[in-house]
């Protein structure tokens, strides 16, 4: 069988198992934040932080919610890595930098696992595990508890309640995150991964780094988190050994955001809207994923950066979906891919990683830019635009714009402070269009929380942990908030009746404007510096 068609095999094998766990999964997490009922340990929890779960907040409550988890987060994670020397199982790494655990503390929150370290030599296993691997549970509840509360400004109408903050998140966590990342923890084990408390094992005389990989690994993917325990990431043969591990983990790392649409639907009462919204995010998938695979497999040197057990073919599906969702985990070194490959995966992210998008993140993103496509709609045909019997006025087309182009600006601002500093060149190991790449994919991935990398720029400087750590706080933080505002305004609203001047959102028509608006945005905004980037590397 030729590599060709054992990828098609592959892909096809990934999207039957996604479509038999769709439904029941996404239904059980519409129950999961519908439901009234409390269990014992959600109880528990509640009673030691002192939580009314019985009670709902407004957007502005909700927000300062969201905003003070993420705060204290930092703050522990930061102290924990200041103190790694005073814990169990440091192995003598010492304390973690100032500014590397500023930047990692940042990153583990944001749920970008941006890592300018090496793991083997700078973290301990308890950092490992009561810090970094925490951040990968919550900061995913985090995630899915913001797109609960947009939707449930969509289906609520004349009340300025959106739920409860710590209810959603403990839900999240407990019901959802935490027993899927305990099975496939699990299934890892048995396929080859490795999990283990040692420092390292010797082999012929050479010591080679272990840890508790399985654990991290399982909830590193499925919270679209992508921080490895290992520096190689996923092509590490102890995090990802073979082909079976290599497509659980895309499974897992697409299984919560493509069943999120049909948890939409549910929610909404027309499972067709969650429909639409998948069948726009599969088309810019799917395409991302032919550009990439063909690039590479088109390549002067294919196998560069690749691992042999994987070949091109899950190299390009693993690439494509870490960078379409929020992941950022990686399997083989995207700096190696040609330009047109490389472009691909740097677009991923400047679409917005709404296709799929990450936990949470993705859902409310192309919720967002679906009002946008409304609103573009609104203006070509002279009414007010609506979306789901709500109108979009001023307020609803502001929040969703300050939503939207949060990224860019973060994106365009840091990689064009970065590229004229002269400390800059010192940090690059290619010059020219692939050196400006590099520097736009860096800032790329942290104002969209992704977290990968082109492994050709060295971001251990004061400038780059500041300013990275600053645009992955400020590309989670602003959209939340700009989302949870539209949250409220949408959930003040009455219904708007169906009329016959109503756009329906349940065909061809709507997808095809959603699809256009998620393109034209991006492309208006980045072609000028993907121009003098990865384009202009393709085209040498």
């Amino acid at each position: 069988m030729s590599s060709t068609s054992a990828g098609l095999l592959q892909v096809a094998f990934l999207l039957v198992a996604l479509a038999a766990v769709y439904r029941p999964f996404g239904d059980y997490m519409a129950r999961v934040y519908t439901g009234g009922k409390h269990l014992r340990v959600e109880r528990a929890v509640y009673r030691i932080a002192r939580v009314d779960a019985d009670s709902e907040q407004r957007w502005s409550t909700y927000a300062l919610g969201v905003l003070g988890f993420s705060f204290v987060g930092i703050v522990l994670l930061y102290v924990l890595q200041r103190v790694q020397s005073l814990l169990p199982w440091d192995f003598g790494r010492g304390d973690v930098p100032p500014g590397m655990s500023f930047n990692t503390a940042i990153s583990f929150v944001a749920n970008t696992n941006w890592q300018s370290y090496v793991p083997e030599t700078v973290m301990g296993h308890a950092v490992q595990m009561v810090g970094l691997t925490v951040q990968n549970f919550v900061s995913g509840a985090v995630g899915m508890a913001v797109a609960m509360a947009l939707v449930r400004g969509f289906v609520r109408h004349r009340t300025d309640r959106l739920g409860n903050f710590w209810v959603d998140l403990t839900r999240g966590t407990v019901r959802i995150l935490l027993p899927v990342a305990f099975v496939f923890a699990i299934v890892l084990v048995a396929a080859g991964v490795v999990m283990s408390l040692k420092s390292g094992v010797d082999v012929d005389g050479q010591t080679v780094a272990t840890a508790p990989v399985a654990s991290q690994e399982a909830i590193k993917e499925l919270g679209t988190n992508g921080g490895g325990i290992l520096n190689a990431n996923s092509a590490h043969p102890f995090e990802n050994p073979n082909g079976w591990t290599n497509l659980v983990e895309i499974f897992l790392i697409l299984v919560i955001p493509v069943s999120l649409t049909r948890t939409f639907g549910t929610m909404v009462g027309d499972r067709r809207q969650g429909h639409v919204l998948l069948g726009v995010m599969g088309v810019l998938w799917g395409a991302m994923l032919a550009v990439i695979w063909v690039a590479e497999a088109k390549g002067l040197r294919p196998l560069e950066g690749k691992e042999l057990r994987f070949g091109i073919p899950s190299s390009a599906l693993f690439a494509d979906t870490t960078t379409a969702t929020s992941t950022g985990a990686v399997n083989s070194l995207h700096d190696s891919y040609t330009g047109l490959g490389g472009g691909g995966t740097l677009l991923n992210m400047l679409f917005g990683e709404m296709t799929p998008g990450g936990v949470g993140t993705g859902l409310y993103s192309i919720l967002v830019m679906a009002v946008i496509a409304m609103f573009l709609a609104g203006l070509m045909v002279g009414r007010t635009p609506e979306y789901l019997g709500k109108k979009l006025g001023r307020r609803e087309v502001t929040a969703a714009a300050v939503s939207i182009l949060a990224m860019p600006a973060l994106v365009l601002i840091g990689a064009g402070i970065a590229a004229v500093l002269p400390s800059t060149q010192g940090a690059l190991n290619n010059p020219g269009a692939h050196g400006l790449s590099e520097i736009l994919y860096a800032y790329a991935s942290a104002s969209n929380n992704n977290g990968s990398a082109f492994g050709g720029i060295t971001v251990t400087s004061d400038w780059f942990q500041a300013s990275l750590g600053l645009c992955m706080l400020l590309g989670r933080l602003v959209p939340i908030v700009a989302v949870l505002c539209l949250a409220g305004s949408l959930a003040a609203q009455r219904k708007v009746p169906v009329t016959a001047g109503t756009l329906p959102t349940t065909g061809p028509l709507f997808a095809t404007l959603l699809t256009g608006a998620i393109v034209l945005v991006a492309a208006l905004t980045f072609v000028p510096a993907l121009a003098l980037g990865p384009i202009a590397e393709a085209l040498l």
